[in-house]
């Protein structure tokens, strides 16, 4: 599965300018975890998270301590450009799924913006991959099915069960028409593997899986 097919997309998005304040009422408006952050013409700057903006937002309440409390050296930050991360690791529509989950987890990055070449085209969330896992195994092999039998050859040819998210896909030992069914089921949102077998001799492809 390509990054296009899981990522959100239009991006809500921050400018640089927006005081914490106000980008924290975004967050919580839209319920996203993360805001990339761009200039005056659209182009990504930066990235704002909930950690973020966080940072500095609470005074110490004297009453759960024993002692008067300090006040803060520094004020806490008032603008967005003040607290964001500048190197931002993004990805690409054409990036591969498996690849950016690999690098999230690498990275520990909750959310990464998505650029064809300079422009900001959506963002891809731990939550968006979460819920393509979610997708449940009847729902991904009615469109595991629908895929091969409207573009694959022999669509109707082929027996496909699904369980936690597996495919495997029983049909002709013709090896075009299997790599073909193979790439089809791997397009599917949900899917984590694809098996291709051919049937046992004497059995006859076309069960419920």
């Amino acid at each position: 599965m390509l990054v296009r097919e899981a990522m959100t997309s239009p991006v809500v998005t921050i400018p640089r300018t927006a005081t914490v304040r106000q980008a924290v009422r975004v967050l919580h408006e839209h319920d996203v975890t993360a805001l990339p952050v761009v200039d005056g013409n659209g182009r990504l700057i930066g990235i704002v998270s909930e950690m973020d903006l966080l940072r500095g937002a609470f005074e110490a309440d004297p009453r759960a301590f024993s002692r008067p409390v300090a006040t803060p050296a520094e004020p806490a930050p008032r603008h967005v450009e003040e607290v964001m991360t500048r190197e931002v690791e993004t990805a690409r529509p054409t990036t591969d799924v498996a690849e950016l989950a690999e690098t999230m987890m690498r990275t520990r990055h909750k959310s990464v913006p998505v650029l064809d070449g300079a422009v900001l085209v959506g963002i891809v969330s731990r939550r968006d991959l979460i819920a393509l896992l979610a997708r449940g195994d009847a729902r991904i092999r009615d469109d595991v099915l629908a895929a091969i039998t409207e573009y694959g050859p022999g669509g109707h040819a082929w027996e496909v069960s699904v369980r936690d998210g597996v495919v495997v896909l029983t049909g002709p030992a013709d090896e075009a028409a299997q790599r073909v069914a193979d790439v089809l089921a791997r397009t599917v949102p949900g899917v984590t593997r694809v098996s291709v077998r051919t049937p046992e001799p004497g059995a006859a492809p076309g069960g419920t899986g």
